[in-house]
């Protein structure tokens, strides 16, 4: 048991490795920036590119292959990652549906569009969710269900994938730093911050939510043996379906039903965690009968 929890804490520490690394690195870099750009942001984003760099030092040091990874042949990604995004697409649309109906979220009758606008706003925000997901899925449902599933069982890997997962997503803090005034404690002084915005209680639905979305996308690589490229068409889908909805929609404040949405990003919440975990629960019975089916 402290073997398996001392291997769980590796990802952690490796987090916070590179984020010390980054203090340092983005202190430079906002300096040669004469601080265009936050130091927070900065740093941030520094980390983000450490851990990505990490990803295949790691597959060497494990001997994890592309294959043990999740990837498949080109041809069969594009393939697989357009049923992931129809899959994304039909999972999430009907929350952001139903949000609207219940007078969550109403339109934002401010902007106007064009077929120029509505088009160019639907392939930025594609294309960028798609980065993102090209970016996230190899480390979240790559190496680490790689790495964990025969060292603590499946089933301690998809909550522990997925719970670096959810709280990578709230380490992060938007104080500004003065260059004129900025010193390297600022760095650390920020790092402190961005640790602390862990224990904001605000944020708890949106973890709820995330954390149900790693499990989902973990329990398709896992549990249905799917590929990396389903899960990288399932994030970009609601990744997609998020920006839109910032774009063409508001948060209705005065809605008696607003604690349904998390103030995270306005769109995922109590409601989003609910629905996945219907989702999920449904599944896992639905697998437990079929076993049955075919023990008898």
């Amino acid at each position: 048991m402290f073997n398996k929890i001392a291997i769980s804490l590796v990802p952690f520490m490796m987090l916070l490795f590179f984020s010390v690394i980054a203090c340092f690195m983005g202190y430079g870099i906002f300096l040669l920036l004469d601080g265009t750009a936050q130091l927070s942001r900065i740093i941030s984003r520094v980390t983000q590119i450490l851990l990505i760099l990490s990803i295949y030092p790691i597959m060497r040091w494990l001997s994890i292959s592309a294959k043990n990874l999740g990837f498949v042949p080109f041809k069969s990604f594009l393939k697989q990652m357009s049923a992931g995004i129809i899959l994304g697409i039909v999972t999430l649309l009907p929350v952001l549906l139903l949000s609207y109906v219940l007078d969550i979220i109403v339109i934002d009758e401010a902007r106007v569009w064009t077929f120029e606008k509505i088009a160019g706003s639907l392939l930025a925000a594609f294309f960028l969710a798609l980065l993102v997901s090209l970016l996230e899925e190899p480390m979240f449902r790559g190496i680490l269900i790689s790495a964990y599933a025969k060292r603590i069982g499946i089933s301690a890997t998809i909550f522990i994938s997925s719970f670096y997962y959810a709280l990578l997503h709230f380490i992060k803090t938007k104080t500004p730093i003065p260059v004129e005034q900025a010193k390297i404690s600022d760095s650390f002084r920020l790092l402190a911050e961005a640790f602390q915005n862990l224990l904001n209680p605000e944020h708890l639905g949106a973890f709820w939510a995330l954390l149900m979305v790693g499990i989902f996308l973990a329990v398709m690589r896992t549990r249905l043996q799917l590929s990396l490229a389903w899960c990288i068409g399932c994030h970009t889908a609601w990744v997609w379906q998020i920006k839109m909805a910032h774009k063409i929609t508001d948060v209705n404040h005065s809605s008696d039903l607003l604690y349904l949405i998390s103030p995270y990003d306005g769109v995922i919440g109590p409601m989003v965690a609910i629905w996945l975990t219907l989702v999920i629960c449904a599944y896992l019975k639905y697998e437990r009968v079929v076993n049955r089916a075919v023990q008898y």
